[in-house]
């Protein structure tokens, strides 16, 4: 499928977040997929899965996570000064502010004529973010792949509640983790789940890939798992797609 590619600003309260906008080339109306990059921001790497994921028949957007201060428009490289910046970036932002650019995201989704529903996904800290914009009534389903963070609150600059309001998600939820993540290991990962049932959750879809290690579907470096990713990205769409 032939695809169209677009660089917009998606307005922010008081700033502008520069985004990529990814869909069929055929300009039909379809679902909007608002896909919530790592720590890294708008790097080839995740335009390239969010390419694959538009290929399967959604329009995606893509926004940078960190749209005020020194890394506004910088997409960081994978190496530990790229790793050390979007770290500090996170930790900079409070939670509030993700909050902010959550909203003006699903905004402009929202508002697109050639949208027909909202959806969410994520990456690491991404898939934590795509957590949060769950409580957003909008949001039909949510994908997390590997999300970090749920089970401690860490998102960035204060304490994120983002389990304790897990009440909260009325659309469909999913949750990819890997079995040999760091972040989120199997202690962590079962604190995630008992808080999601507590909150009446209980439908929610949870699949740990035996072997999966954090970012395995990065495609750059050592810890990526082509099987594994192409097994996550059929499992979402099918997921996004109702199972139909």
């Amino acid at each position: 499928m032939k695809l169209r590619e677009e660089r917009v600003s998606v307005p922010g309260a008081g700033h502008e977040i520069k985004s990529v906008v990814i869909a069929p080339a055929d300009g039909l109306p379809r679902p909007g997929v608002l896909l919530y990059t790592d720590i890294f921001q708008l790097t080839e790497s995740t335009l390239r899965t969010a390419r694959r994921l538009a290929a399967s028949g959604f329009l995606v957007l893509v926004p940078e996570i960190y749209p005020r201060g020194e890394l506004a428009g910088v997409a960081l490289e994978f190496d530990d000064d790229g790793k050390a910046r979007g770290l500090a970036g996170a930790a900079s932002m409070p939670t509030a502010e993700y909050d902010e650019d959550r909203t003006s995201a699903l905004d402009y989704l929202a508002a697109r004529p050639d949208v027909t529903e909202v959806l969410v996904t994520g990456f690491c800290l991404g898939g934590h973010l795509a957590f949060r914009a769950a409580f957003d009534e909008r949001v039909a389903a949510t994908v997390c792949f590997y999300p970090t963070g749920l089970q401690d609150g860490k998102l960035g600059a204060d304490v994120a509640d983002s389990l304790s309001r897990a009440g909260e998600i009325k659309g469909r939820l999913f949750i990819i983790f890997g079995s040999k993540d760091p972040h989120v290991p199997a202690p962590a990962r079962l604190q995630v789940i008992s808080a999601l049932y507590a909150a009446g959750l209980e439908d929610t879809e949870l699949h740990v890939y035996a072997g999966g290690e954090h970012a395995f579907m990065r495609d750059i470096g050592a810890r990526h798992d082509p099987e594994l990713t192409d097994l996550a990205l059929r499992e979402a769409v099918s997921f996004f797609s109702g199972r139909s």
